[in-house]
């Protein structure tokens, strides 16, 4: 049980790959579908592998540092297909500043770390995970299930603007950290 929480988040990290290849690349009926699948398979071992390190009290350096990284690589994967191909063509600056705000606490987390400082993920950047996932989870959906009106699109842009503002301020949580 000591190592389920992290095998959970290096499986994420394999399953990212996988999703980029069936939601970008294949160009079948159900590879959306699949991709969908994946995306909500790596969203679950996200919940999983927490649930399982807070109530066997597990925690360890390798999953405070690669769980969130693992969630950076699936979501700006999936932010990326939402970006680049139709029907969401979601704003590219959505994208660019999720984009950036990762790289910039990741770097930060390193420093950090450099430091003998490890800093977990707090109540801000969870919530800027689970909504991410949610809208990721949600247009995917409905993508694969090819039931995309304007109206959809329109929420999904308000939806991820939104995502994007409670991203920036969960980074800002990172410039904040008491040495």
């Amino acid at each position: 049980m000591r190592y389920l929480p992290n095998a959970l988040t290096i499986f994420r990290i394999v399953l990212t790959p996988v999703f980029i290849i069936l939601a970008i690349y294949v160009h079948t009926p159900s590879a959306l579908y699949w991709a969908w699948i994946v995306f909500v398979v790596a969203a679950l071992t996200d919940w999983l592998d927490g649930a399982i390190a807070r109530k066997y009290n597990i925690v360890s350096n390798f999953g405070k540092i690669w769980d969130p990284l693992a969630d950076k690589f699936i979501v700006l994967s999936a932010l990326a297909a939402l970006v680049w191909k139709a029907p969401f063509h979601l704003h590219w600056l959505i994208f660019a500043v999720i984009l950036l705000r990762e790289v910039a606490v990741t770097i930060m987390r390193e420093v950090y770390a450099k430091q003998r400082i490890i800093i977990p993920a707090d109540k801000w950047g969870k919530l800027k995970t689970v909504l991410q996932m949610v809208g990721i989870v949600l247009c995917l959906g409905l993508w694969a299930l090819n039931i995309v009106p304007q109206l959809v699109i329109t929420g999904s842009q308000i939806w991820f603007w939104v995502v994007t503002a409670v991203t920036v301020l969960s980074g800002l949580n990172y410039i904040r950290i008491k040495r």
